[in-house]
């Protein structure tokens, strides 16, 4: 391995030592109060203490975020699709979406819990609702962004448009694709987690509720290192599986 490709890789963590050091050695000078901005230390010796209500919500959050996320993926496809194969769908829809897109979706939660009621319903919509868009969008560029030329010459082979689509548009659209989904698994922790913080009695969200409410800052700041860490795992998972399937994208690359 190269010297550059190993400093890439301890790159983050170096970054993350650093800034964690730091952070822990201002608590310390200044005598930081918990009850205003925890120190590391005393996150990690709440992540210690509540080792078990953390890891109940923390797996009642992740679980619930990948059923929003599983139908995100199939509902941003297949809109995808639909907008980035015909110039009529992207221009009549495209627009439409976006503007749904801009709709502040913690607004939609009360809604919910009226259709719904309080638990994952509400919080597996939000986690869809907020994480479709950029998948949709990754899709759509990738397939109406295929190259005149490709086209003309497969339609002249004798390619239906169908044929094209699905044969050459969507493997062009995978490193779209994997792009997408990169974003949007962090947003969709996010739409879960703000979910939990309105209508829900587990989850992250709810814990970081009820962690501030008793003024147990420590304990909040733990509940935000998990969402953090999950969203990471997720993030490095698509960006494992996007090396192996989609090198062929990546090849000028040092």
């Amino acid at each position: 391995m190269s010297r550059g490709k190993q400093l890439e890789k301890i790159a983050p963590w170096v970054l993350l030592v650093a800034a964690v050091a730091l952070w822990q050695a201002v608590c310390s000078l200044f005598d930081v109060s918990e009850f205003v901005f925890p120190s590391p230390a005393q996150i990690v010796r709440s992540l210690i203490e509540f080792a078990g209500p953390i890891g109940l919500h923390a797996w009642r959050t992740f679980w619930t975020t990948m059923v929003g996320f599983a139908i995100s993926i199939a509902v941003g496809v297949l809109l995808g699709f639909v907008i980035g194969s015909s110039r009529l769908a992207y221009a009549a829809m495209y627009p439409l979406m976006t503007a749904f897109n801009a709709l502040p979706k913690a607004a939609f939660v009360p809604i919910l819990v009226v259709w719904f009621g309080i638990g994952v319903g509400p919080a597996i919509l939000t986690a869809f609702l907020i994480s479709f868009f950029p998948i949709m969008v990754n899709i759509a560029t990738g397939l109406a962004t295929l190259e005149p030329e490709l086209e003309d010459v497969l339609r002249v082979l004798g390619a239906r448009r169908l044929d094209v689509l699905i044969k050459v548009g969507l493997p062009r659209s995978m490193p779209y694709f994997f792009a997408s989904l990169k974003v949007a698994i962090t947003l969709a922790f996010v739409g879960t987690t703000v979910s939990e913080m309105n209508a829900s009695n587990e989850g992250i969200g709810y814990l970081l509720i009820s962690a501030g409410s008793a003024m147990k800052m420590p304990l909040a700041f733990a509940g935000l290192v998990v969402i953090a860490v999950m969203a990471m795992a997720m993030y490095e998972l698509f960006s494992w599986v996007e090396r192996h399937t989609t090198a062929w994208a990546h090849r000028g690359q040092r």
